[in-house]
């Protein structure tokens, strides 16, 4: 499997029109959203589709701490899922309840496949190596789409967002870079009428984050030399 997915072949290809490169997450940087699409979409999907109802009170902290409150705040919906069960596994209040928490062990699997860890790769991915945890899996991902787009909406950006990508305009190439779904992304964005702003809505089908500041970011343009350069 290429680690270049098909649709990040654009980013791979795209001509900056400008000397400078601004990439800009959507979820917590531009939007407030995070707590919204996690606390009221991902976290009741989960606890729903794994079968975590036993534990909710722990699922729920464990889910806000990998997605909200930590380092690993902004992970891949697939990194952060099989995360989550893992940390869940090792708690006390879990394992006194003696609660079932999915190993996650597929999904893995499928993290390190070099597929693209999106929705549509996971779908590929589990034509070839079909298993029910992989099924389940695709189950949790529409059921968390389906929530975000019936729950999220009416969000509006950060105070100073637009006025900021307004001023960076014919200066920058401006690019969306995040794990959102670019559906989802280009929904929120036009609904707010400042996706006009963006070069390029980079979501999770054209790779992780770093990905696409790596395909899109590199500068095909000769930089000018500065005066000190030798």
């Amino acid at each position: 499997m290429s680690s270049i997915p098909d649709a990040a072949k654009f980013l791979v290809e795209y001509v900056p029109k400008h000397p400078f490169f601004v990439g800009i997450d959507s979820d917590g940087c531009a939007f407030d959203a995070m707590e919204i699409k996690h606390k009221e979409c991902f976290i009741p999907s989960t606890i729903k589709v794994w079968g975590l109802q036993p534990i909710s009170k722990y699922a729920r902290e464990t889910a806000e701490f990998v997605n909200l409150y930590s380092r690993t705040r902004g992970l891949n919906r697939w990194i952060a899922l099989v995360r989550v069960f893992d940390l869940l596994r090792d708690r006390t209040e879990v394992v006194a309840r003696k609660a079932k928490v999915p190993e996650g062990k597929k999904i893995k699997e499928f993290i390190a496949s070099g597929y693209p860890l999106s929705h549509r790769g996971l779908v590929e991915y589990a034509a070839k190596y079909p298993d029910p945890e992989l099924e389940l899996a695709l189950v949790w991902s529409k059921t968390v789409d389906s929530a975000i787009e019936d729950m999220v909406h009416g969000v509006p950006p950060f105070p100073y967002v637009r006025e900021s990508l307004q001023k960076m305009q014919g200066k920058v190439d401006l690019m969306v870079v995040s794990a959102t779904p670019v559906e989802a992304l280009e929904r929120e964005w036009q609904e707010h009428d400042i996706a006009r702003y963006m070069s390029v809505i980079a979501g999770q089908e054209m790779g992780t984050k770093k990905q696409h500041l790596q395909f899109a970011g590199q500068r095909k343009i000769p930089r000018r030399p500065y005066p000190f350069d030798r």
